[in-house]
């Protein structure tokens, strides 16, 4: 069945459908990852998008039970060069075809993933819908200019409720912005005591559970969108050791008295090199971002730049000068992605067991 993917500035691709026949817009982003589209179709960080993978043969070993990164997937929608119809992977239970109908997701392939690349890196990200190939793209196009995106991302993909994931080690307060499960699975490898929380808690319910650290997860949208949640970090700063990735370091840096501004395309792949300004090391990473840390906004506050990347010179990590706070905007539990960065987990924990051997907090 022939379907259309149609850009708000007029580009129309036509292509063959797959998942769901659910007609679908979001905004039009692209993942330059050779792998991991299992992860990258799952993570909460795509709410509302549709996702168009550089890489041109998807889906050929399968969707698997083990490799989400949430239970509900949010994306609006997939874009891809090819698809594999039949996945050959013993760990495989449905194709991606069978996924995407059973989550009413909707896919298109057969296009020309390059150009529409080449288009968003021009031209920026930009409003989309796919769509049947009956649709009049006109009368799409002027329904795509008029739509605002949506607001509300973080509500939509946080937990609704507190909840435990226990162990013996240090308690840890993971705010769940959009949580992905690769972030549990590091905290749960250490042994941590967690209570995953939601986005809208404040710092009383938080200092209420008398965590040994605090994680500030990843997750969608506009950081400016959840301004509750730089009011519960102002609360928190200084009195509990802290740990933001992503989304979470957007909102330490709103909450410490930076700014953030919207990137042109954003940085979406696991093969973005950063470098850490204090050793000259360079790791790469695995990256799901649209918005950063305006750079020129740090100088007047307490914050220093400790990473930043190699591609562009934006802003990829802040540590606080006084308090025991650091943030990365990429993410070290990868998932999908090199595992470079994941000693940052243990320097969590280090931080935290210094401040408790110290007294300090």
């Amino acid at each position: 069945m022939k379907r259309q993917l149609i850009l708000e500035d007029g580009t129309v691709f036509l292509g063959e459908a797959f998942g769901s026949d659910k007609e679908n817009s979001g905004e039009v982003v692209f993942n330059t990852g050779m792998t991991g589209y299992q992860e990258i179709l799952s993570d909460p960080s795509y709410c509302g998008q549709i996702v168009t993978l550089t890489y041109p043969l998807i889906g050929n070993y399968g969707i698997n039970r083990d490799d989400f990164e949430t239970i509900t997937p949010f994306i609006n929608g997939f874009v891809v060069k090819e698809f594999c119809d039949f996945p050959s992977n013993w760990r495989s239970e449905y194709s991606i075809d069978q996924y995407f109908k059973m989550k009413d997701i909707p896919g298109i392939s057969g296009v020309d993933t390059r150009k529409l690349t080449r288009i968003i890196r021009k031209h920026g990200t930009l409003k989309g819908a796919i769509c049947s190939a009956e649709v009049n793209p006109e009368e799409m196009i002027s329904k795509l200019k008029g739509e605002e995106l949506p607001r509300n991302q973080v509500q939509v993909v946080s937990t609704k409720t507190a909840y435990p994931s226990p162990g013996r080690g240090h308690r840890v307060v993971l705010v769940d912005y959009g949580m992905k499960h690769g972030i549990l699975r590091e905290l749960n490898k250490r042994n941590c005591d967690i209570v995953v929380v939601p986005h809208n808690v404040t710092a009383e319910e938080v200092l209420q559970l008398k965590p040994d650290g605090i994680m500030l997860s990843n997750g969608p949208g506009d950081p400016k969108d959840v301004p509750e949640a730089i009011e519960m970090i102002k609360g928190v700063i200084g009195k509990i050791p802290l740990f933001g990735i992503c989304l979470g370091h957007q909102l330490f840096a709103l909450a410490c008295g930076a700014n953030t501004e919207k990137m042109k395309f954003g940085h979406r792949g696991s093969n973005h090199p950063v470098k850490e300004l204090s050793t000259g090391k360079v790791d790469i990473t695995s990256q799901n971002h649209g918005y950063t840390v305006k750079d020129d906004s740090i100088k007047n506050t307490e914050l220093e730049v400790t990473h930043v990347a190699l591609n562009d010179g934006t802003v990829e990590g802040l540590k606080h000068k006084h308090a025991p706070a650091f943030t990365v905007q990429y993410h070290p539990e990868a998932s999908p992605g090199p595992e470079d960065a994941n000693g940052l987990f243990d320097q969590f924990l280090d931080m935290i067991e210094v401040n408790k051997k110290e007294g300090v907090l």
